[in-house]
Order: C-alpha cells, then sequence, then structure tokens
C-alpha cells in the first residue's frame, strides 16, 4: 500500500509553503532572537483556513473529514509550517489537536458553539492542561482538583509546560483534575474548561525555553477558580481515556512537525554543501559529507512514510465515524500502533538530522546567525513533548503483546 498524495493535497502543500516562506521565514530569527509570539502571524494561519481543517463548516472549519484527508491535510500544513519553524509549527499543531479538537470530540452543542468559531477562525487559541510538576508520563498521578460546590467546578492546583496558554488571544484552556474517587481507589480524572480571565487561573510567566523560542508556553496555578458546572467537557471520569485519544492522534502531528525538521536539515545541507568550498571543491564531493546527506535523505522518506500511513489510518477511522458506523477494536489498536512508531522514528531522526546539518557546516553551524543552530536546539523537545520516546517504546512493546510497564 502507498501514501501518495492526491492532487488537492499537493496543492494545498504548495499553498502553505508559500504562506510560511511569505509570513514567517523573512521574521523568524527575530522573533527566536526575542522570544516573541506573533499573534498576527497565527491569527493569519487562521484565515488561510489551518485551523479549521478538521473541523465542520457550521464552526467554519473547511469540513474535510474521513475519506476527504482533513487530518493528513493537518499533518502536510504542520510539516511545512515546521519546515520553516519549529515553534510556529508547533503552535500550530497544539492550537488545533489540543486545543480545538477535545472540543471538537467531546463538548456539548452549546460548548461547541461558544468556543469553537473563534477559534477555528484562528482569532482565539485553547490550551490543554496535562502536566504536572509531579505528573508527565505518568499522568495518573494528578493532583490538581476540581471540587462541585453549588453547582461550581472549584479548581486548584498547577500545571506546567502548557502551550498556547497565556497569549494575548488565548480564550481558554482545558486541564484534567481529580474529581473523586473510584471503586477501586483509583482517583476519578475529568476534564474541566477554564476561561482566561478566570480568577483564581493565573498563566504565570512565560518559560525561558532552550528552542521554540517563539511558541506561548507557561506554567499554569489555579487557586479556588471557579466555573460553571456546564463546563466539565465530556463525561466525567473519563477525563483519562480523553486525554489519551487526544494524545494520539497529537503523536501523528508531532511526527509530521519532525519530517518538516528533517526537509529543512536536508534542504541547508545540500545547499551548503554545494556551495562550501574546501581544498579546491566544494564539500558535497567528499564521500564523508555526501553520505551524511543521503542518510538524511533517508531518514526523511521513512518518517514521511510512516507519519503519512498514520494520518491515513485516522482519517480511515474519521470516515468511518462520519458515516455512522462502529470502529473496531482492532482498527484502533492499528492506528495507535502506527502513531507511536511514527512518533518514535520521526523525532530521533530529527534529532539525529540536526546533528548531522550542523556537522556539515562546521563552525557556521555553531553560529546563531544560522538557521540550523536554531533548528538544533528546536528538535530535542520533539522526543519529549507527546509523549516521549520511552513511552513510545513502551506502547509499541504493549501492541505486540509484551506485558511491558
Amino acid at each position: 500500500m502507498t501514501y501518495e498524495l492526491s492532487r488537492e493535497h499537493e496543492e494545498f502543500r504548495r499553498t502553505v509553503r508559500d504562506f510560511a516562506e511569505a509570513e514567517i521565514a523573512p521574521h523568524i530569527a527575530q522573533w527566536d532572537r526575542e522570544h516573541h509570539f506573533p499573534t498576527d502571524v497565527v491569527q493569519k494561519m487562521g484565515a488561510l483556513g489551518l485551523m479549521g481543517l478538521t473541523a465542520p463548516e457550521e464552526f467554519g472549519g473547511a469540513g474535510l473529514a474521513g475519506e476527504d484527508g482533513g487530518f493528513t491535510s493537518l499533518c502536510l500544513a504542520i510539516e511545512e509550517i515546521g519546515r520553516v519553524d519549529q515553534a510556529m509549527g508547533i503552535t500550530l499543531e497544539a492550537a488545533v489537536g489540543l486545543g480545538i479538537n477535545p472540543i471538537l470530540t467531546y463538548g456539548t452543542d452549546e460548548q461547541k458553539q461558544t468556543w469553537l468559531p473563534d477559534l477555528v477562525a484562528g482569532q482565539q487559541l485553547a490550551g490543554f492542561g496535562l502536566t504536572e510538576p509531579g505528573a508527565g508520563s505518568d499522568a495518573g498521578a494528578t493532583r490538581t482538583k476540581a471540587e462541585l460546590v453549588d453547582g461550581e467546578w472549584v479548581v486548584n492546583g498547577a500545571k506546567q509546560f502548557i502551550t498556547n496558554s497565556g497569549s494575548a488571544i488565548t480564550s481558554v484552556v482545558t486541564v484534567t483534575a481529580r474529581t473523586g474517587e473510584r471503586a477501586d481507589g483509583r482517583p476519578e480524572i475529568s476534564t474541566i474548561m477554564l476561561p482566561s480571565g478566570t480568577p483564581g487561573f493565573t498563566a504565570e510567566k512565560g518559560y525561558d525555553k532552550l528552542g521554540w523560542h517563539a511558541s506561548d508556553t507557561h506554567p499554569l496555578t489555579f487557586v479556588d477558580a471557579r466555573v460553571p458546572e456546564s463546563h466539565l467537557l465530556g463525561e466525567r471520569g473519563r477525563g483519562y481515556a480523553q486525554f489519551l485519544a487526544t494524545l494520539d492522534d497529537g503523536r501523528v502531528a508531532i511526527a509530521a512537525l519532525a519530517v518538516g525538521c528533517i526537509q529543512a536539515c536536508l534542504d541547508m545541507s545540500l545547499t551548503y554543501a554545494g556551495e562550501r568550498q574546501t581544498f579546491g571543491g566544494p564539500i558535497g564531493r567528499k564521500q564523508g559529507v555526501a553520505f551524511q546527506i543521503s542518510d538524511l535523505q533517508v531518514m526523511l522518506d521513512a518518517s514521511r512514510l510512516l507519519t503519512y500511513r498514520a494520518a491515513a489510518l485516522k482519517d480511515r477511522m474519521d470516515a468511518v465515524v462520519v458515516g455512522g458506523g462502529q470502529l473496531s477494536t482492532a482498527m484502533v489498536a492499528e492506528f495507535k500502533q502506527a502513531a507511536a512508531v511514527a512518533k518514535l522514528y520521526s523525532t530521533e531522526s530529527a534529532v539525529t538530522a540536526t546533528r548531522i546539518a550542523t556537522q556539515v557546516f562546521g563552525g557556521y553551524g555553531f553560529m546563531e546567525e544560522y538557521p540550523v543552530a536554531r533548528f538544533y536546539r528546536d528538535a530535542k523537545v520533539l522526543e519529549i513533548g507527546e509523549g516521549t520516546s520511552e513511552v513510545q517504546r513502551m506502547l509499541i512493546a504493549r501492541g505486540l503483546g509484551l506485558p511491558v510497564e
């Protein structure tokens, strides 16, 4: 089975590439240097329709679902934006995968009508608060609590490393919280929507990060933050399952971001290897350099195919749901395994690709005036966010039937 893109997908790719080259590429070095989050460009991405690729037309989206390849289109957009800048790529990925999709998937009609139009249009952003100081990969160790008091959820706790959570256009953050205890003693985890500006909800000062300087990332604190009972997202006690499904989709999207990173490394290395002269000729004629660049091509092709395969499986599942059918256990399991494989291989390849590209550039690769240095800094977090490499290996092993813990 091949994963050749349709003509429409290829045309869409070119549209996003042109946008990225015109609106992002000329400015990203300054944004990165100044740790500037360009809300105007984020809103332009929304105006281009990138935030609404998987959303129905009734909320202002493109209505691409299932057989129309909406999720594949999103992955292509993330790849092309990420090829120019990883920070803007993760901004798009999180805006849709972590902001819009949970509301679209689990929200009530009222919640969808309230939040989705502006989010889909890119005029506002939403965040998803999962990680805590003591609960990252072990999300079941969540300590944030939400108690139902007189028809309101009273939220107390803290989250960290939350993308799109404190920008000037952030409208709401959905957080996982303990809302009780199950009969077996395990915590009951639900998801609660907290609008920006809610008293007691504070987006703390943004992080001074190694990379992704142009993205918006904050720790969050909740001190008796009150929201109406109707701000429960999805079924009470199903928050853990909801975020697991959200992360499955997100892993494919992060893999697409990694593909964009590898493509950038290949492009930069090819150009530099043809221009840089040593010992009477371009360094690209030296086997030591040429072979490394050849490895970039291999990693790119493999990562892209794994990512497109996982995206196609997601679109196939969406087509079943849109058609009123029921997803089989085997279909879901196949997608989850493909998502973990794509995420693991692509992100680890991206980290290797930036190391190779930096080596090709030599001393210049260590200078911030060259984009390769920025990609080198940005790549590492790909192995961490939306499930670490260790978590992906655990999931893959379980998918193979191994009783790994």
